[in-house]
């Protein structure tokens, strides 16, 4: 099973460069069997550029989430705690094996209508 999750372009940058090695989520897929994330550039990429593997999910309190993940993150303390306020749960999905389509796709190519808010199932 793949997810189809929606990435805002800025992030999806540091994730091809390297500097984001985890995607972090306020909510978690249900399913246990995902073993991959497709990656899908919000607007105005509107494509699916890459995909990575899923091997472990880090869920914890959102302090302990970044003390695991702050090296690899991607992202400001500030805007970790913003996007995290008054939660208490946050989720890391280490990005590992991440690869770059060299012609990024449509969501049609995936039997995907419209972007998800925050990801979707694909076989």
């Amino acid at each position: 099973m793949r997810v189809l999750m929606s990435i805002k372009p800025k992030f999806v940058k540091e994730i091809i460069s390297g500097n984001k090695k985890f995607e972090f989520r306020k909510a978690i897929f249900k399913r246990d069997d995902v073993e991959s994330i497709l990656v899908y550039a919000s607007s105005p990429i509107s494509k699916v550029i890459g995909e990575f593997s899923v091997k472990s999910i880090i869920s914890d309190t959102p302090e302990q989430v970044w003390t695991v993940t702050k090296e690899g993150s991607g992202i400001s303390k500030l805007f970790f705690d913003d996007y995290f306020s008054g939660k208490s749960t946050a989720h890391a999905i280490p990005i590992e094996n991440f690869i770059e389509y060299s012609s990024p796709e449509n969501l049609e190519s995936f039997n995907v209508r419209y972007a998800p808010q925050s990801f979707c199932y694909v076989r």
